[in-house]
């Protein structure tokens, strides 16, 4: 009789895909109460596009192609990987700190739905900011909806991937809450800088685009380029193409390198808890 009630508890248990999706819609109704943090990642790529597609106006070089489509590819990419490397490097680091992740850990919750549940919410928001900058890029600046929507597919997905993984590997180098967002906001700030994200790589020296080479938002950047500027638009990268198969293997491979960050830093515990 024991072993009969043992199976069907058992049996009832649900799935971790299930506790997945719910952890997901737990974490989004967290993320939408809190307004200002709701306000600040949805308004900042939009106002940085309306600032330097209003300051920087016309074509490039009589290309055809407006400074808006740039700064529209720009930061859709920015936008993504802010969603996903400093949203949960972040929230991450802060539940730690507070105890959440030590008590999750003592729970039935597979580690698995765990994550899941925050890499589809961040999936939710990516979309959404994605869509709030097509918008306005496309009703204030008449720049083109993309064609090429499959490359555009494939870029989105493996930068918010990449970008993912890197949050949850990153929020197990900050030692505590208050100082997570220094830690990683500061490097991400230097990324958009060298990237391409706000200084055209034309205007930046060899050594910066050689360091920015070897992180995923420079090749975000170029992939989006591709399928905002079209044809048109690769001579305007430094090696006259989009290169397109070195994008899917730089974030194929951040995304790889991510997951085995993620294996080595991440912890349930803060450091104080040993």
């Amino acid at each position: 009789m024991t072993i009969t009630t043992a199976k069907q508890a058992t049996a009832a248990l649900p799935s971790a895909l299930q506790v997945g999706l719910s952890r997901a819609l737990y974490e989004l109704k967290l993320f939408f109460r809190e307004k200002e943090q709701v306000v600040f990642t949805f308004s900042l790529p939009v106002v940085l596009l309306l600032l330097f597609g209003s300051v920087f106006e016309g074509t490039i070089d009589g290309s055809g192609i407006t400074v808006a489509q740039i700064y529209a590819a720009a930061m859709i990419a920015s936008g993504i990987l802010s969603a996903s490397l400093q949203n949960l490097g972040t929230t991450i680091a802060v539940e730690r700190d507070q105890g959440v992740l030590k008590r999750l850990a003592g729970t039935p919750m597979p580690p698995s739905s765990y994550f899941l549940g925050k890499i589809l919410s961040v999936l939710v928001i990516a979309l959404i900011e994605v869509v709030l900058l097509l918008a306005v890029a496309v009703l204030l600046y008449d720049v083109p909806l993309p064609t090429d929507w499959f490359t555009f597919s494939w870029v989105f997905v493996l930068g918010l991937t990449a970008g993912c993984l890197l949050g949850i590997a990153a929020s197990g180098i900050a030692r505590s809450a208050r100082s997570a967002a220094a830690v990683i906001t500061l490097p991400f700030l230097v990324l958009q800088f060298i990237s391409g994200v706000f200084i055209p790589f034309t205007k930046l020296p060899e050594w910066l685009v050689t360091i920015a080479s070897f992180f995923p938002l420079r090749w975000m950047c170029q992939g989006f380029r591709a399928v905002f500027l079209g044809d048109a638009g690769a001579a305007l990268e430094i090696t006259g193409s989009y290169e397109l198969d070195r994008v899917a293997l730089v974030l194929g491979a951040w995304c790889i390198g991510g997951l085995l960050l993620c294996v080595r830093t991440f912890r349930w515990k803060s450091r104080r808890d040993g």
